[in-house]
């Protein structure tokens, strides 16, 4: 057993040759590679599977014999300074080793049909190799220098997937959106190993856990120093796994393809700040103000996403933000110490979000042929609606991601969020009321992007259809090129004003015409026909979208606490053993008192089913009719209590789509500010700093120039000018003494 640790150094390396290969292969034979670029994305798909079941033995062996196992080889040694890199196996490790695993496959698999298209479908699998190598070797590594080695490379990575469509200038920009905030991040996590490099003189785990508690418990070390190190640390987590304030870029780096935001809002970039904090999570309890942020941040977190993902209407920004609020809620559950609840919902999440972010590529998939290849419309849900007839096994996962992480029972998000609320009372009635108010939050945006997608008709509005002239329809493709005419079709899309009112009344629905007499074309990127309606996704999209929706219906199972008389405790319990001995000697689990858990579980499944109602009222399929703003505005139809609805459905509607107005305060205060200073700079450095020296060589220049004229070689100019010197100094000498 011992062997096969010693080996685990290869899981984050196996998936590295297909990027090495096909950069190589591009390099030196780009036709060669190109013809057959499919056998790359089945190359990927096959080392990331050996990946995932190493992972899954080293995971057996973790719950079967629960003990942290490492293994170091030193990389440079002197006098006053050893290195060593190595690989640490303990239940975070294989957690984390499954999950990338797990959920990079899916993604591989269903980024084979949905990037075939694409001309940069082996950059692509190139980047996405790649991502996973970096993220494996993050959650393997045994010191702090290794995780920062492993870090950057992980925000390399997310800057190549976010702009992977570089050639749009909002994907260009969203990429460098996200590399600048994550810098700000970077350099505090940077600053935080040297200061705790500096106090404890090592860079390992268990060696820094260990000097830094000896060191507060006996006064050692100034303790405002500690926990500005910590803080420090704490940054690059909050950059990283998109935590207020550092938040900004997340719903930015949907300009990336679809897979690449499942992947990076599952397994990946976001991921890798909550691993940080949890690997670290017995330096942060030894500092009592530190784990008190962390779980502010996380509170602020969850209830700021929850309210910006409101009234988006690109589906993939509001999973962004939803995004965003549950890692809140990890946050929140590491910062009040419960690192069971945390990591469980790390799980149970990444499966339901992964499922969501797939399923929102297959309905961009099937939106695509009737709006356009441009994202400001077939990810807009202002244009969806009544889906649930053309793509219906893509509405049956959709609902099943979007009820589990309602919280409704018993899929998997329920297990953990009712976990952490109940964590969170304990801790702060405050924080728990703040946590259970997001959840009804969540119940609300999350159905109300179902219903918006799937519910009533289908809101896209083609005007002007002629089935007997021929014209033609263009579409933008992702590379800025016009894509082929198709003929006999003349179908413009109706513009939809920007200022659609949070409960808006307009619907959008094709015309009876068009209803009766579009058939199918032939698209720009596929040698098959299509119906003008949305169409399912093909079987190689499915297959990854009824797998994710298994691990949404049966993953909680691992968390549920089962009857003492069965097994000691639950198998997410036992799998964590290791890890909760470091933060609690000889911590004993035992199993639940049903009857409690039950009565907490109601309360919460309550607001969560009130969100869906109230969701159900102003967004289901009584929308159409309009009978739900009829019902609102009733007990306001004038006067004081009208003004006051009006106002309060506009700031909320505002707050949400203007994404609670932060980016724009960030570019006031920080951008304006600082290109102001810059200007300034630049001012002073060349009109005074090259002015003094610009002037002192215009100075030397005339100088010489009329010195050059008194050099004529004649005595008698020398007599004279030496002459008038000896006069001028007497006149001078004479005058101060008079």
């Amino acid at each position: 057993m011992e062997q096969i640790y010693q080996y685990a150094w290869i899981i984050p390396f196996l998936p590295l040759p297909v990027t090495m290969s096909i950069g190589f292969g591009l390099l030196f034979i780009p036709t060669a590679t190109k013809n057959i670029r499919r056998m790359w994305g089945f190359t990927s798909v096959l080392l990331l599977s050996i990946t995932m079941a190493f992972s899954a033995n080293l995971s057996i062996q973790q719950i079967n014999g629960s003990f942290i196992y490492q293994y170091l080889w030193s990389w440079t040694i002197n006098n006053d300074f050893s290195l060593e890199f190595g690989h640490l196996i303990d239940p975070l490790t294989s957690i984390m080793s499954i999950l990338i695993t797990t959920v990079g496959i899916m993604v591989l698999i269903y980024s084979d049909n949905y990037m075939s298209h694409d001309q940069g479908y082996l950059r692509f699998f190139a980047y996405m190799s790649f991502s996973n190598t970096s993220m494996l070797g993050l959650v393997t590594s045994s010191n702090l220098i290794q995780i920062y080695i492993f870090w950057e490379l992980v925000g390399m990575c997310s800057y190549l997937l976010i702009g992977f469509w570089f050639t749009r200038p909002v994907a260009a920009s969203a990429c460098q959106k996200a590399f600048i905030t994550n810098r700000v991040g970077d350099f505090g996590l940077l600053l935080g190993i040297l200061g705790f490099y500096w106090i404890t003189g090592s860079l390992e785990f268990r060696d820094l856990f260990k000097i830094v508690n000896n060191l507060i418990h006996s006064n050692g070390v100034n303790s405002a120093f500690v926990t500005l190190c910590a803080f420090l640390l704490f940054v690059g987590a909050v950059a990283k796994s998109a935590q207020f304030p550092l938040h900004i870029w997340l719903p930015d780096a949907m300009e990336g393809p679809t897979p690449i935001s499942a992947l990076i809002h599952a397994a990946t970039m976001v991921a890798a700040g909550i691993f940080l904090v949890a690997r670290l999570l017995p330096l942060f309890r030894a500092i009592p103000y530190i784990m008190n942020f962390i779980s502010l941040i996380g509170v602020i977190t969850v209830l700021l996403g929850a309210t910006l993902a409101l009234a988006q209407r690109d589906i993939k920004r509001s999973l962004a933000y939803s995004t965003m609020s549950q890692l809140g809620y990890i946050m929140l559950a590491l910062g009040i110490g419960s690192y069971r609840a945390a990591l469980f919902h790390l799980i149970t999440h990444a499966y339901s979000k992964a499922l969501l972010f797939l399923g929102s590529g297959s309905i961009i998939n099937s939106m695509e042929p009737i709006v356009g290849y441009s994202p400001d419309k077939s990810q807009n849900m202002v244009l969806m609606g009544g889906l649930t007839r053309y793509v219906p096994i893509t509405r049956t996962t959709f609902l099943l991601g979007t009820l589990s992480l309602c919280g409704i029972p018993p899929l998997a998000c329920f297990w953990s969020k009712d976990e952490i609320l109940n964590d969170s009372w304990l801790y702060s009635p405050i924080f728990a009321i703040i946590a259970y108010f997001t959840a009804g939050l969540t119940a609300f945006y999350m159905f109300r992007m179902y219903l918006l997608t799937f519910d009533g008709n289908f809101r896209v509005h083609f005007q002007n259809y002629s089935s007997t002239k021929s014209s033609s329809f263009y579409s933008i493709s992702l590379w800025g090129k016009t894509a082929p005419k198709v003929v006999n079709r003349n179908l413009l899309l109706s513009t939809i004003n920007n200022k659609v009112s949070f409960f808006s009344k307009d619907t959008y629905q094709i015309n009876d015409n068009i209803r009766n007499g579009i058939r199918y074309f032939n698209t720009y990127f596929r040698n098959k026909y299509t119906y003008m309606y949305p169409h399912e996704s093909d079987n190689t999209m499915l297959f990854p979208l009824l797998v994710l929706a298994l691990f949404t219906l049966f993953i909680g199972s691992i968390g549920i606490p089962f009857d003492q008389e069965v097994v000691d405790f639950d198998i997410l319990s036992k799998w964590l053993t290791p890890s909760t001995n470091l933060f609690h000697k000889n911590e004993n689990y035992s199993s639940v008192n049903w009857y409690e858990f039950f009565t907490n579980a109601i309360f919460s499944v309550s607001i969560a089913l009130f969100g869906l109602f109230l969701a159900s009222i102003l967004y289901g399929s009584v929308y159409s009719s309009f009978k739900n703003l009829d019902l609102i505005n009733s007990f306001a139809k004038r006067g004081p209590k009208r003004i006051i609805w009006d106002q309060l459905k506009n700031g909320v509607y505002n707050w949400s789509y203007n994404r609670g107005y932060i980016d724009i305060f960030y570019t006031r205060v920080l951008i304006v500010s600082i290109r102001g200073l810059a200007e300034l700079i630049q001012f002073f450095d060349r009109r005074i700093i090259d002015g003094i020296t610009n002037g002192v060589g215009v100075a030397s220049f005339f100088m010489g120039e009329g010195i050059k004229y008194m050099g004529g070689g004649r005595i008698s100019s020398y007599l004279f000018l030496y002459l008038s010197y000896v006069l001028i100094f007497l006149i001078i000498f004479n005058s101060n003494i008079f």
